[in-house]
């Protein structure tokens, strides 16, 4: 990998490593020969293609993608950037060099564009329906093995907030701990003793628990399953003394209802876990 390219993976919040490794893996589960480019044309033979958009959507992954054709020696153009929207036939990234190398960079650099920009656009759908609301889309750990810190980087493409990471990023007590725990507020007080300094986020089923949240410091509370009525007085009662976050059920048909509520934030996991992928393909010159 080139020294830019890292450079521009660092800049996006990746790694460049990992982001490497995981195209090696890609490219690994294609086999040592492909049997139908190879007996086609031969080592010395050139092309040139366009990786264009069919749909319109918002892109993400193209550094990625990049470093499919690196690795593979094949000369690459972006002609956008993550985070730009794209309309049907839109060119997104140009490719020349050998035949073969394109033919195998083709699929693997497919499957990150396509999987990532379907979810940068899903996160663009449930903003723009929030438009003119303080409300913000949010993520949650509801992602592929291995593709955590690849997702959740297209759900920034897409305008969205990133929630935690991982498990130690911040604490976030749900109802096993609470009952497990014996009561919210020993739950809390227990994270709280342990790690002072702690981002820590309650979830709340009921409006009582918001006032039994708020009245032990709870400064981050996530309303599960609320209706939007319920979640309205959550708002009217926390006062700004804690941020919400409305969850369960959520459908983009219903993000703007939810969001006039006054909540700051969407917790939508189906922007990783159920994303359709963006439709993209190669056309060669």
């Amino acid at each position: 990998m080139t020294p830019e390219l890292a450079d521009r993976l660092r800049a996006a919040g990746l790694d460049p490593q990992a982001v490497e490794n995981l195209v090696r893996t890609a490219l690994a589960e294609d086999g040592d020969t492909d049997v139908t480019s190879e007996p086609i044309f031969g080592p010395g033979e050139t092309a040139r293609g366009d990786f264009a958009a069919r749909e319109d959507g918002v892109v993400a992954g193209v550094p990625v993608a990049a470093v499919v054709f690196e690795e593979l020696g094949v000369a690459y153009e972006a002609r956008v950037g993550d985070g730009d929207r794209v309309a049907a036939g839109d060119v997104i990234i140009s490719v020349s060099g050998p035949t073969r190398a394109i033919l195998r960079a083709e699929r693997a650099a497919l499957n990150l564009l396509t999987h990532l920009s379907g979810i940068a656009t899903a996160t663009r759908r449930w903003q723009d329906a929030m438009e003119g609301t303080k409300a913000r889309v949010r993520d949650s750990r509801k992602t592929l093995p291995g593709l955590r810190a690849l997702q959740k980087y297209a759900v920034r493409c897409g305008g969205g907030v990133n929630h935690r990471m991982s498990l130690s990023d911040a604490a976030l007590v749900k109802d096993n701990h609470i009952a497990a725990a014996g009561s919210l507020t020993k739950a809390y007080e227990a994270i709280r003793a342990a790690y002072p300094d702690l981002h820590v986020q309650v979830e709340c089923d009921t409006l009582a628990q918001v006032e039994e949240a708020l009245s032990v410091g709870v400064t981050s509370i996530l309303l599960d399953n609320m209706s939007v009525a319920d979640m309205t007085e959550a708002v009217r009662i926390t006062a700004g003394r804690a941020e919400l976050e409305a969850s369960g059920g959520l459908t983009l048909e219903r993000a703007r209802d939810v969001a006039v509520t006054g909540v700051d934030y969407l917790a939508v996991g189906a922007l990783t876990h159920s994303a359709r992928v963006f439709d993209i393909g190669l056309d060669f010159s």
